[in-house]
């Protein structure tokens, strides 16, 4: 969908909109998701993946950032690159991306107030940015859910400074329900029933069934699972 799009407008009154914030995800990289300790790793994809389907799906913008690639992290995970296939993250040396002025200008580009923020880990990458972002008049939302750190301990500390320091926590479900609002919206329907399905565990078996078993409707029909041939030799 473009800007001229038929999505409508959601009420604010101090809730996330479509139109009032933008998405930074920061540093999610393999040598970062190998030190996580305090949640499992596959659903930090998961959910990350699913935060990312939604920012496309209602048209927010999205700043994405790596450190260290070549040198040390390695390169930004293949599964949200293929959300933003034509976008290249803004490459930074510094642990603090707040520091960073080309991610700075981005966030500032958008003329966005609100930050949804992701990234590993939390009491670093996460935390640092947030705490200088609210400084500088931004709100942030953290995406606990999308976060992770090195142990528990560590991950908790810093949400409660984040918190202290002004930011709302929020997960990846929430901020999508938040932006949906209102299951008439028939402009966006369809595409958060498509990631709840295939993200979102129980929920979107719930969904499934009832699609099928209580209202009729035919099965849901993912894209046909095509093998991975071996590289030529």
């Amino acid at each position: 969908m473009s800007q001229t799009s038929s999505r409508s407008k959601r009420s604010e009154k101090g809730l996330l909109t479509p139109d009032n914030c933008v998405v930074a995800i920061i540093d999610l990289q393999p040598q970062m998701l190998f030190g996580v300790a305090n949640f499992d790793r596959q659903m930090i994809i998961n959910n990350n993946v699913a935060l990312a389907k939604t920012a496309r799906v209602f048209e927010v913008p999205v700043v994405l950032s790596t450190v260290e690639t070549k040198s040390f992290s390695g390169n930004l995970w293949p599964q949200i690159q293929a959300v933003f296939p034509s976008q290249t993250p803004i490459e930074r040396t510094s642990m603090n991306s707040w520091d960073d002025k080309n991610f700075v200008a981005a966030i500032e580009r958008t003329g966005r107030k609100k930050i949804v923020l992701s990234g590993l880990w939390t009491e670093t990458c996460v935390a640092l940015p947030t705490v200088q972002a609210i400084y500088d008049g931004y709100e942030v939302y953290v995406v606990e859910d999308c976060c992770g750190d090195i142990s528990q301990l560590a991950h908790d500390n810093a949400m409660k400074r984040v918190i202290q320091a002004g930011a709302k926590p929020v997960t990846s479900l929430s901020v999508m329900l938040e932006w949906q609002r209102d299951w008439a919206e028939r402009d966006t329907y369809d595409a958060v029933m498509d990631i709840v399905k295939s993200h979102y565990g129980a929920y979107g078996a719930g969904v499934e069934y009832a699609y099928t078993m209580v209202h009729g409707a035919p099965a849901t029909k993912f894209p046909e699972y095509i093998v991975p041939r071996p590289l030529p030799k």
